[in-house]
């Protein structure tokens, strides 16, 4: 990936354009860059399609819409094809323990049918819905409800741990252990954390300090 944080490929299929949204302030720059490089080579690009392999767990359906519209009439290309990021396998090695790693901030919920896989830490500002999967080679942090898929150490991080303001998991893992919500109980009305102890996922209030050495 260039500096800059856009590489434009071409190949028989057409045009790509890998973006690293996380080298943006946000996505207006991310896109005045894009439609920027794009603009160098519009006479080559015509009537071709683009793809672009971004990490779409970062953008909204709104700003997807609009970077279809200005490309397609800034640019000219007959068709814009959205992909999702694919993580390099190379950098899921440096995750190793429970506080360190690269982490990825979700500032939206992930909802049913989405899925979001990061190698290093999870932290998503809002809920994970049902029928929705996230998968970290780290911790998964969730301030909001977790009613999805979420797993964990997926790398066999067996100390990762996973936390929610509310955990209702359809199905929840940790390194190699899985566990299934049971269908009836009263739902806690605080702050949990799963963990393995003793070889099993374990579910506890979350209490200040707990995890701090």
């Amino acid at each position: 990936m260039e500096e800059s944080g856009i590489l434009i490929k071409g190949n028989k299929n057409g045009l790509n354009a890998l973006v690293d949204i996380d080298k943006f302030s946000g996505f207006d720059e991310m896109l005045r860059f894009l439609t920027e490089k794009l603009s160098k080579g519009k006479k080559f690009y015509k009537d071709s399609t683009l793809y672009i392999n971004i990490d779409i767990a970062s953008i909204t359906e709104k700003d997807m819409s609009n970077l279809k519209d200005i490309l397609l009439k800034e640019i000219g290309v007959k068709e814009i094809i959205i992909e999702e990021k694919e993580i390099n396998e190379k950098d899921n090695n440096f995750f190793s323990g429970i506080y360190e790693g690269k982490t990825k901030f979700i500032r939206k919920t992930v909802r049913g049918g989405q899925s979001v896989n990061f190698p290093g830490n999870i932290v998503i500002i809002g809920d994970v819905n049902s029928g929705a999967e996230v998968y970290a080679g780290g911790n998964i942090i969730v301030l909001g409800s977790v009613k999805g898929n979420v797993f964990a150490g997926t790398t066999g991080n067996d100390k990762a741990i996973i936390a929610s303001f509310l955990l209702q998991p359809e199905i929840l893992k940790i390194g190699d252990i899985i566990t299934i919500s049971p269908d009836d109980g009263e739902t806690p009305r605080y702050p949990e954390v799963a963990s393995i102890k003793d070889n099993a996922i374990i579910v506890e209030p979350y209490l200040t300090n707990k995890y701090t050495y």
